[in-house]
This record gives structure tokens, sequence and C-alpha cells, in this order.
């Protein structure tokens, strides 16, 4: 049985094939630069653009290649079916393939694929903006203090370069490297700001770039740790000691690392914050511009990082409170710093599992391309009554932000290497808030200038203990002139926000819908269908529905149909000034006016005051549902003579004609920032273990769980189905050294060849607990010979106008697709031509036309087949359609050697496919 299919070729590596069948296939070769889709299955088994490779000496893969290069960035690339994650895939070199090894499943189990990669759907066009251009919204009050103005002192910069790291891991010893930029005439130690830059290109020569670690001879390394000069030179102008240190050490290889390469980046953070502490107590050792640098205070540091590295220094403040399981970590001394906040520039969250008891400010692009879901607002969202919740978490809206600008090492026309806008806009249908020329976009030295302001801001909060600042990263509506013409919007949890109304803590709704965040069904997902834009409230994780993350859904046709909120137990609004509701309506909304009332236990009702939310500017593309915080004063509620010891349910009543809100949260308010200590926690490390299948009986072996730390706490525990892909979870209460979580795994051994299966797990922090390494599992690898396949001519050599045919066989049948590669190499003699085959079977196999006439061996791109047998099965046929013409001449010959699915080279010793064809005149 044949059925078409197309492959990519380059010089060294055959990049992706096509997708599987129950009978052999053909494919041809393409060269990388050409553009296009694979051939869908015959059978429609895999949709264009997808395949499956190996079934002999290596495991089966689901390969993908896009039509367009993807840029390598810090968002992951995602492989899902039926909206369930299969798998994260390795990349190729050509930036557009993208390989995942498949655990125990077959082709025919693989439905609805699709690539996702930071909310963005990648192997669909996205909808065609629509809608008139957007203005942006009225500027804010300015702030008492503006933490944008350089300060009196001048700057010193320079570099170190120290021997290089090896990290658990990672093959290639990972780079210690940073540029230091500090204050000349500040006397006294003073604090440090430390920067890491996220995942970016790591390597260029001229208008070349790669991910490759280490770089080439002739290539020079991204020099992305310099992108941060200008906000470095601000806040060392304040005062502060600051070095951003270099990870493409880390970038080249995390492609591989289950978390993406937080542990990595938290262990390089540490790696230099200890150097810093031995300059600290040795200066004689420093490098010269660390010695030329004020001393450091090391109790108070500022960790900021951009997108990948916004995860890695938030894991980096969790391990330095509490220490990671030491074969996972790469760092093993002393803790000698105290981190004081965070400041997360478009971060990733991959493990949705914030350090609670750091304070944080996280800056959302809005016209982030690349992490395009916004999903850094889980570390504010994910930080609640997870710990004591006096910790603040910010998030900082910047309207009209893109991903790459906040470094101006990726900024084109400021960087050193090639570089881009992130925002891919299609100019026959600009984007109506992003695009280039939109009055919402900002330039790229606007949006840097924001972004050096905020991170400023953070550092004043954090490190000064200057609560003047603070009105800029609470929700309290106030901006920072130096961040202008940038509309900057913030709210936050934490703080002196105390008891409030919380989705996840056990309330009942009446007049609106307690939804889902993340659901696959519209009736309970909170946005649902027909919306346009997405939330960053409701950023996936790695499962297609979660417990325990809700809103509040309202939406109405008329006014004055109340939607009521209570609570199990009173809450206490004793002693609070206001309550900070975050709430969001549909982007480029206006004047959606609601009451809002509140009722104590005793059932006294006061209306605190009527509010009017608008919507952000948005499109289809950005993230825009997003929670503006609101405040009520509770004179009112006072005056009525409630009983704000006991509040019991709160309403909202919409005053406008027809609309949509949702409520994210509400909490008693008051200014002010309390001290904050991190408390005793446990915290929970999921290992993963390898084992061999072995050939008889059961064997149950355990998914590695590290419980340490103190105390006890609560996390939830999803375990994936590998047969099925369905998600169960539970809530379990751990304590260190304790075995909790409990997740057998039974082993089945037998003689049968098949494919390595992993039983994975994921946990994620409900309260009390704090997570590090959030996944894992065993892997069962599968240790029986593959059988040996065979071929055996049945028409190889026939009169022209007939067909070729071989049979390929195994030795026995086996669990899994068994495949394998040929290619069209020159015979001895005279070889077939274009013309000899038939035009269709040509065209459908490789897309080529016969004109003009040349040998098989001479295709553009090479000629290709792809032999596979079905699971349990041990035969298929291949067969190659000849023509009869009036063309006296000598018989022709054709030769396939197999070849190597890695390299696209032919096997020594492999196996070979040898036909003739005789003239037929």
């Amino acid at each position: 049985m044949v059925r078409a299919r197309r492959i990519w070729v380059t010089a060294t590596a055959l990049l992706a094939v096509a997708g599987a069948s129950p009978g052999a296939a053909v494919a041809q070769g393409q060269p990388p630069s050409q553009s296009g889709a694979l051939t869908a299955a015959a059978d429609g088994t895999l949709p264009p653009g997808w395949g499956i490779t190996g079934g002999g000496s290596a495991q089966q893969q689901l390969v993908w290649r896009s039509d367009r290069p993807v840029p390598m960035g810090d968002a992951r690339v995602e492989f899902r079916s039926g909206g369930r994650l299969l798998g994260i895939p390795q990349p190729a070199k050509d930036g557009r393939t993208f390989r995942l090894r498949l655990d125990g499943q077959h082709a025919g189990d693989l439905r609805g694929l699709q690539v996702w990669s930071g909310g963005k759907r990648l192997d669909a066009k996205g909808a065609v903006p629509t809608g008139s251009a957007v203005q942006p919204p009225a500027p804010l009050p300015a702030n008492s203090v503006d933490p944008g103005k350089p300060g009196p002192y001048g700057t010193k910069t320079g570099e170190y370069k120290l021997k290089s790291v090896r990290l658990p891991g990672f093959a290639a010893p990972v780079e210690m490297r940073a540029v230091v930029v500090a204050p000349t005439g500040a006397h006294g130690p003073r604090p440090l700001a430390l920067f890491l830059h996220g995942r970016h290109f790591t390597c260029y020569k001229g208008h070349d770039i790669t991910g490759d670690w280490p770089c080439a001879a002739g290539s020079k390394a991204v020099p992305s740790h310099r992108g941060y000069l200008r906000d470095q030179k601000l806040l060392a102008s304040q005062g502060y000691d600051t070095v951003s240190i270099s990870a493409n050490g880390i970038n080249g290889q995390d492609w591989n690392a289950e978390d993406g390469g937080a542990q990595a980046r938290s262990s390089l953070v540490r790696l230099h914050l200890a150097q810093w502490a031995d300059w600290t107590a040795h200066p004689e050792t420093a490098p010269a511009v660390v010695r030329d640098a004020p001393r450091a205070d090391l109790s108070r540091v500022l960790l900021v990082g951009h997108s990948r590295g916004g995860e890695g220094v938030d894991r980096a403040a969790l391990d330095s409170l509490y220490p990671p399981p030491a074969a996972q970590d790469g760092y093993h001394g002393a803790v000698r710093w105290t981190i004081r906040g965070l400041v997360l520039i478009g971060p990733t969250v991959f493990g949705q599992n914030p350090v609670p008891d750091v304070p944080s400010v996280s800056i959302l692009p809005g016209c982030d391309g690349d992490v395009s879901d916004l999903q850094g607002e889980m570390y504010v969202d994910g930080t609640r009554a997870v710990s004591r919740g006096a910790a603040l978490h910010s998030a900082v809206y910047v309207i009209g932000a893109n991903h790459n600008f906040f470094n101006s090492e990726w900024t084109p026309g400021q960087a050193a290497a090639p570089a881009q806008d992130d925002f891919s806009d299609d100019p026959q249908h600009p984007d109506p808030v992003c695009a280039k020329r939109a009055a919402t976009r900002l330039t790229a030295t606007q949006q840097h200038r924001a972004g050096a302001t905020y991170i400023a801001a953070a550092a004043r909060l954090f490190l000064a203990g200057d609560d003047k600042v603070r009105p800029l990263l609470d929700g309290s509506g106030k901006r920072a002139p130096s961040a202008d013409p940038a509309r900057v919007l913030s709210h936050a949890v934490g703080g002196r926000r105390n008891a409030g109304f919380l989705p996840d803590g056990g309330v009942s709704v009446t007049g609106a819908k307690l939804c889902a965040a993340v659901d696959p069904s519209p009736a309970k997902a909170c946005l649902g269908q027909g919306v346009k834009g997405i939330s960053p409230h409701f950023a996936q994780w790695e499962t297609d529905r979660e417990a325990g993350r809700h809103a509040i859904a309202l939406h109405w046709t008329h006014a004055g149909t109340p939607a009521r909120v209570r609570v199990k137990d009173p809450v206490s609004l004793a002693g609070d000034k206001a309550l900070a509701l975050r709430l969001f309506v549909p982007p480029n909304s206006r004047g959606t006016r609601l009451d809002v009332s509140v009722t104590d236990a005793s059932g006294r009702r006061a209306v605190l005051g009527k509010v009017k939310v608008d919507g952000l500017p948005g499109s289809a593309a950005t993230a825009s549902y997003w929670a503006r915080e609101i405040r009520v004063p509770l004179t009112a509620a006072t005056r009525a003579g409630l009983d704000l010891r006991q509040v019991k349910s709160l309403e909202l009543t919409p005053r406008s004609g027809s609309g949509r809100a949702w409520l994210m949260d509400a909490w008693g308010w008051r200014a002010g920032l309390p001290a904050v200590k991190a408390a005793d926690l446990p915290r929970v490390d999921v290992g993963r273990t390898t084992v061999d299948e072995g050939d008889s009986g059961t064997r149950t072996y355990r998914v590695p769980v590290e419980v340490s730390g103190q105390g006890s706490g609560q996390v939830r525990v999803y375990v994936i189905d590998p047969a099925t892909g369905k998600v169960t979870n539970r809530l379990v209460t751990v304590h260190p050294g304790g075995h909790d979580i409990d997740v057998p795994v039974e082993v089945k051994g037998n003689t049968r060849y098949g494919q390595d299966v992993s039983y994975d797990i994921l946990v994620k922090a409900v309260h009390g607990a704090v997570v590090g390494s959030y996944r894992g599992g065993i892997t069962v690898h599968d240790d029986d010979p593959a059988p040996k396949m065979t071929v055996t001519p049945v028409a190889d050599k026939v009169t022209e106008g007939q067909a070729l045919k071989w049979r390929v066989s195994l030795s026995e049948a086996v669990d899994l697709d068994m495949s394998a590669f040929f290619l069209a190499v020159p015979p001895s003699g005279t070889e077939l031509s274009t013309k000899d085959v038939s035009a269709r079977w040509l065209r459908d196999t490789t897309g080529a036309s016969p004109d003009p006439e040349r040998p098989l061996s001479k295709v553009a791109g090479g000629l290709y087949l792809w032999v596979d047998v079905p699971a349990g099965k041990t035969t298929t046929d291949i067969t190659i359609s000849t023509v009869k013409d009036r063309v006296r001449e000598s018989a022709e010959s054709v030769l396939f050697q197999q070849i190597d699915e890695q390299t696209g080279k032919p096997l020594p010793g492999g196996l070979e496919l040898n036909g003739t064809v005789l003239d037929a005149s």
C-alpha cells in the first residue's frame, strides 16, 4: 500500500517527515528554503505539516514543520492534541522543524493536533484584525515622586568574565560573564540589582543567527546581557550597584530541560551572588570593575529577570529561602544574601508556582508577540492564599509594549546582532493596537524608558523602603511622568490587603457565574466562545482543565439585576479604608457602570459607591482581558452601621443597559506595606526515574518526590494517563520527609519491541507549601531489540508500463509502526528518468514536474521513499509506477539506498531497493 508524503532534508540532517499511515509511503526531499506544508495522510490521520518518523532503532517522533521561520524565543513551542499537552518538541536548526518523541502512542491516537507558543497558535493563521484604530486611555494623575529621574551619582561600566561552570543536565559548560554598572562618588554599602536576560538567539555571524552553544568558530555570542545598560545606568545614578549576567549557555541547551531551564538559571544567579559575597568579604580578589564599585550590601538584593530570566530569578528567590535537592542544583554553598524583591519583565511561568513571600512586580507588555498570553500574571494571581499574603505582588500592564524592546540587544537599530520586532503584523491588515503606526504602540525608546522607570520604582520600594512610589505599582492609579507617553496601569494583591472575596475560597454566586479559568467546555470557561483576544488571568498550564482557578463572570442584558457573592465564613474589613476590586470588562468597551454593595452577617446592607470601568485597548491578537483595580471607600458602610468585622456578601449591580464583566477578587485595602518575613514552609520537588521494562513479570515503581523544609501544607497533584492523556487530580497534605504524594506505576515486562512510555505527574502549591520542580515521573524504557527488517523483490525487473514492487518484512510483529527511509542514488547503469515514471506518481510523491527530463537521483532536494510497517503487521509493499513510451532504448535501472533519519546520509550496509525496467518496443 502506497501513500504519498513529503519530507525535508538539509545537507546535515533529515529534518522532518510527513504523517504516518497504515501502509508504506513514498516521500520526496525539498530544500529547507522552500515554503509549503507537509502533505496530509491520505486517510486523514495527520493534518498538513505533520508527520511521524522513527520506529527502527530510534524512537518514533511526531514532527511539525512551519511554512515560515519560528524565531527562538522565551515561550515554549508546545504540541497539543485535542486540547491536551503532548509535550515540548525539540527545535531543528532550520528554525521551522520541531520533533517530539512519542511515548507509547500511535499516529492513530493523535487527533486535533495543534502547535501553540505563549498562548498563540503557530500552525494556523491568526484572525484578520478588524475594527477601527484604537486610542490610548487618558493619562493618569502624576505620582508625588518620579523614580525615572536620574539620581545624583555618576556611573562607571565594566565587565568581568570568570571560569565557566557545569550545571546539572547541561552537557556544555555555561559562561560566568557579566556587565557591571556602579555609582561613582557614593559612600557606604549599596544595594545590588542583578539582571538576567531571557531566551534569545545565542550566536551570530553577519546576518546569520543560531541557538547553538558553544558558538561555532567565526561566530560571536549575542551580548544579550548588555541589553539593560540603560536601566543599569539609571539605577546606578540613584546609588545602586548593578550587574547583568549572561546566560547564553543555558539558552542554547534548555530545550531539553523539563522545567525550561528555570533551575539552571536559578543556579547561575546564585553562583554570581556567591561571587559577590566572596568579593564583599575579600575585595582584593574581585575583578577591577567590582573593586572600583562601592561595596555591595547583599542584605538588600533586587533580582530583575526578562522572560525566561523572570522565571529564573523567581526560582532563585525560592531556592534562596527553601533549598532545592542537591542533585538538581548547580550551587551548593551557603546563602549569604537576602532577596528583597523581584522585577519580572514579560516573564514565563511554566511551573505556575511563584515564590509567595518575596515581593514582586511583573511587567506585562500589551503587544507581547513572544509570551503572548502574558502568563506572568500568574506571579500575582498564583500567590493568593499560598502563604501569609504580606508580600506585595504587583502587575504592571504597559499598553503598546512588545516583548523584545525592553532589551536593547534585541532591538533593531540598537543591537549588535540581528534583531526584530516580536509582534508580527500583517501590513495588509495592520493590528489596530500593536501595528507600528498604531496610536497605542510605543517606539523602542519609549518602551525602554518606561521599563527603566518601573524597574527603578520597584528598587525604590523594595530596597529603599520608600512608600511614596507604591501608588505606581499597587493599583492606586498614579503615573510616573518619566514613562510618558506610555500608558501604564497596575493592580496588586498582598501588601495591606486583608481578608476578601476570592472565587476560589468557597463562595456561592447568584446572578452571575462562578466560571473556570481553564476548561475545554465553553459553558464552564470564563471567556467561553466568541471572544476575540485572551486573558492573562486564564493562561493555560499543562492541563486542559484546572481545579481551584475561578473567576466570577457577569453577563446582563438590562440594568438592575445584582450579582451576589456570598462567602462561607464572614470576612473582616474592620480598619480598612476601601474595598479593592480587580475587575475587567471587554477590551475597547467604555463606560460600564456598576453599584458596589456589601452586606453584613445580620443582613444590614450598604451601597459603597458607583464605579465606572473601561476596557483596555485590545484586538484579537492581544491579551487585553486584564483586570483594573477599582477602590470603593468603606465610609458608606460605616455610616450605615454595618459590622465590618462580619461582612457576608458583596453585590455588583449593573447600571449600564447591557454588558459583561469579570471579577477576579475583592479585598479590604489600606495604605502602606507591612514587613515581610518568609514563612517556614515545606517544599515539594518532583524527580524523574528511568527504568527498564524487563522481559517478564510485573514490578511497581513510585514517582520520586522529595518534600523538604518545615511544617505542612497542601498541594494539588495532577496525574497524566500516558495511554489516554486524561488527567486526574487530588489535593494532598505534605510533610517534610514524608511520602504523602504516592504515585505507583506498574510495569509489565515483555519481549516485544515497543516505545518508551512516560508516566508523568504535575504539582501545584495550594496553601502553606511551595513547589520547586513541578513536573516529573517514571519513564519506562523498552529494552527489547528491534526486529530485523529485510527487503524482498516482488517485481524488480519489469517491462516499461508495469510497476516495480518490493516487499519490506519484519522478523516479528511489534507494538509500533516501523519505518525506513530510502534515497535515490545513481545506479551502475542507465538511470530511470522523470519521464520514465508516472507523471501523477511523480507529482504526488515530489510535487515536481517531469520536465525537464532528468535522472530520478537528480530531482531537486533528492527523491526519498518512506516505508512504514504498521504496528502488529510484519510486511508492506512499496511500488513505483513506470510508463510505456515509443522510444527504443536499453534497459534502465533505479537504486534506492537506506538512509539515516538523523543525518540524511546512506547507512553503511543498509538496505537497498534495486530495479530494472526493460524496453517494451
